[in-house]
């Protein structure tokens, strides 16, 4: 029975309402009646703060167990960036996101800048000690804070937090964007700096492609003559542009030969 629904037939159905007691709360958590619990934290972006993060991990960490790599499958856009690696297209991926999907599409590390970090590795807080952060996959599936085994501190993935250094390959950006000779900007806001900078450092003369929901970043302000934008659902542009390169059939094939491996792999 749905949490909501649960909470409504016993408290909420009677026209005299009774007062919720924390007896009431342990009930449903314990007849499993309440499944989908919300942390209380300060503000949204405590989460994402070392010094809250250091007082009290847990909110970070039951964020994590759902971004965690192997929870999400790669889309059309991820494996038409796996496709332009394939064909000796891509330059290099900067992205955003934490998720690991670039890399479960195929893309290698090397190709990737992964600019606010990623759980593929991670870091004892105390003695520094560097992880595969799959050595911690079980931890953070089972709701347990991961411990470094041998100094016993917390483990953090390797995830930007505010005020933390972009990682070091960020830096990569200062002779791959002078070098590009067309950019793609798919489904981001572009409000986060440094990382939103980047759309305009590459030269004047090259096409940027933007496939997002709406414009942002230089393509709301600061148009050049050789800018595209593809507005809307961020795959159905992929597609439409995939269909345009006479690649339906191939990126068809190799979603069919990825979604197999993983299928194999979850067994």
């Amino acid at each position: 029975m749905p949490a909501a629904r649960a909470f409504w037939d016993r408290w909420g159905g009677d026209k005299e309402k009774q007062q919720l007691t924390l007896k009431d709360v342990a009930e449903l958590l314990q007849k499993k009646e309440c499944r989908r619990v919300v942390y209380d934290i300060p503000y949204p972006e405590a989460i994402f703060e070392l010094g809250y993060f250091f007082v009290n991990p847990k909110p970070f960490f039951t964020l994590a167990k759902e971004l965690y790599p192997g929870n999400y499958r790669p889309n059309s856009a991820h494996y038409f960036l796996r496709l332009l690696h394939d064909k000796g297209l891509l330059l290099r991926l900067y992205t955003q996101n934490i998720d690991g999907l670039e890399r479960v599409a195929g893309i290698p590390p090397d190709r990737l800048v992964e600019a606010h970090g990623t759980f593929a590795t991670a870091t004892c807080t105390v003695c520094q000690r560097n992880f595969p952060g799959e050595d911690f996959r079980g931890d953070v599936m089972g709701d347990r804070i991961p411990r470094c085994p041998v100094c016993t501190g917390v483990v953090k993935p390797d995830i930007v937090f505010f005020g933390e250094e972009l990682p070091q390959r960020f830096l990569l950006h200062l002779t791959d964007f002078p070098m590009a000779d067309l950019l793609f900007v798919i489904g981001t806001s572009l409000e986060v700096e440094p990382f939103a900078s980047l759309a305009g450092a590459v030269r004047s003369s090259v096409p940027r492609v933007l496939i997002n929901r709406e414009l942002v970043g230089p393509f709301a302000w600061q148009q050049r003559h050789n800018d595209v934008a593809q507005l809307g659902d961020v795959v159905s542009g992929v597609e439409k542009l995939v269909e345009l390169l006479g690649w339906k059939e191939e990126m068809q094939k190799l979603i069919q030969e990825e979604k197999e491996k993983l299928d194999a792999k979850d067994k």
